[in-house]
């Protein structure tokens, strides 16, 4: 083996080759730096006093399957400038570690496309080993993300365990990349984020989020000159919960009527849009059935099927009248619920009519969220809490794709 070899194939710059070894199956490669290479670590002076030398092995990437470690002489010296007596910086390993620069890259590179267990089984190192370059590299990257370049945010919290503990998440919109992990779903988790923010002196356009009080007070408190947009997709499942209610409470007030036979099996039939229902299974026929049987429900569902239609008006005012004709209907339903849902959408019109200026929404929160649950599924959870925080943070970079 020669110096350019190991120059090309394992990136030692600046060592000259000297021989290798096998050992228990392992390559050792035996090297030691050149001349330009022997300065003080302090103050880089070449002028020194040679006072022994040490061996410092370190792992490397591996030939086949064979792993390979460096067995590196390293030179201990006396600076006649500074006085410093150390060992000689070398510039393939960071200090303290027993793996090479290009190591960590290899490592690097197989988490991207298997778990952590899979490559410390391949690679014949423990699995705390990966984590700690992995966590390494995602801190270094996006420990502190730089907010300067953020627009357009969305806010929203996920669940990440039993017990309703929560972590809310702020998403650059034009990048699809977390900006921020925060504990908890109250005002209280955004508190660092609106600091950092703060500080980057930040212009935001707009801010999209669901009909949370806790995260719209803490929009309207630290940013009350940037538009609220309110997410449709959570209107719209604020709406179907309501359908739910109306659904339920008609069951139980119906005793041995057909009625009450016709309304088993329609909750998701209810909640499905029109065109999605299943013609092979006469879905179409069972609803309207139910429909037909039970006014307060017809009444509800009809008004589901038209609150979609806010956001396809040809403008924000013909939106505007709109939803005050719809507010209108709910209230004059009669029906409790949508007298609810009515003050909801009224008392929130200014965010849901924002959309027109700023045709935003936190429907790529939604799909980051899906990425999260299939993360936690694959590393059936979480112990350490700052790496899964991090984990999330560059989790725009991760694919999934379904295999066989």
């Amino acid at each position: 083996m020669s110096t350019s070899i190991i120059y090309h194939a394992l990136g030692l710059s600046g060592y000259d080759y000297v021989r290798q070894d096998f050992v228990a199956g392992n390559v050792l490669i035996y090297v030691r730096p050149k001349a330009k290479l022997v300065k003080c670590s302090r103050c880089k002076h070449r002028h020194v006093i040679h006072k022994g030398r040490n061996e410092r092995w370190l792992r490397t990437v591996p030939i086949g399957i064979k792993p390979v470690w460096i067995v590196v002489d390293v030179p201990r010296v006396q600076c006649r400038k500074c006085g410093c007596v150390r060992r000689i910086k070398l510039s393939i390993a960071a200090p303290r570690r027993w793996y090479t620069h290009k190591f960590e890259r290899y490592v690097r590179s197989l988490v991207k496309m298997m778990t952590m267990l899979d490559v410390s089984t391949l690679l014949g190192v423990g699995w705390d080993v990966v984590k700690g370059i992995f966590k390494r590299d995602l801190k270094q990257r996006f420990g502190k993300p730089k907010l300067s370049k953020l627009e357009y945010i969305a806010i929203d919290e996920i669940s990440v365990r039993k017990g309703h503990k929560y972590l809310t998440l702020v998403m650059d919109l034009k990048s699809g990349a977390v900006v921020f992990v925060g504990d908890g779903k109250g005002a209280e988790a955004l508190l660092p984020f609106w600091a950092r923010l703060k500080r980057s002196k930040t212009e935001i356009k707009a801010v999209a989020t669901d009909l949370s009080p806790a995260y719209i007070g803490a929009v309207l408190e630290n940013l009350p000159r940037v538009p609220l947009v309110f997410d449709h997709f959570h209107v719209v499942k604020l709406m179907n919960d309501k359908l739910t209610e109306v659904r339920r409470k008609l069951h139980r007030e119906m005793r041995g009527t057909m009625g009450k036979d016709v309304l088993k099996g329609t909750r998701w039939l209810l909640l499905k849009n029109p065109e999605n229902l299943n013609a092979d299974r006469d879905e179409q026929q069972h609803l309207e059935e139910a429909l037909r049987l039970n006014k307060p429900l017809a009444t509800a569902y009809y008004l589901k099927e038209d609150l979609r239609q806010i956001w396809s008006q040809p403008s924000k005012e013909d939106a505007a009248k709109f939803l005050a004709s719809w507010i209108s209907r709910a209230r004059a339903s009669g029906i409790a619920q949508l007298r609810t849902m009515a003050n909801t959408l009224a008392t929130h019109s200014f965010g849901i009519l924002a959309w027109y200026d700023y045709p935003i929404s936190s429907g790529p929160m939604e799909g980051t969220n899906n990425k999260i649950k299939t993360m936690k599924r694959q590393a059936y959870g979480y112990r350490d809490l700052e790496f899964f925080k991090l984990r999330i943070m560059g989790i725009h970079e991760a694919k999934y794709a379904l295999t066989g």
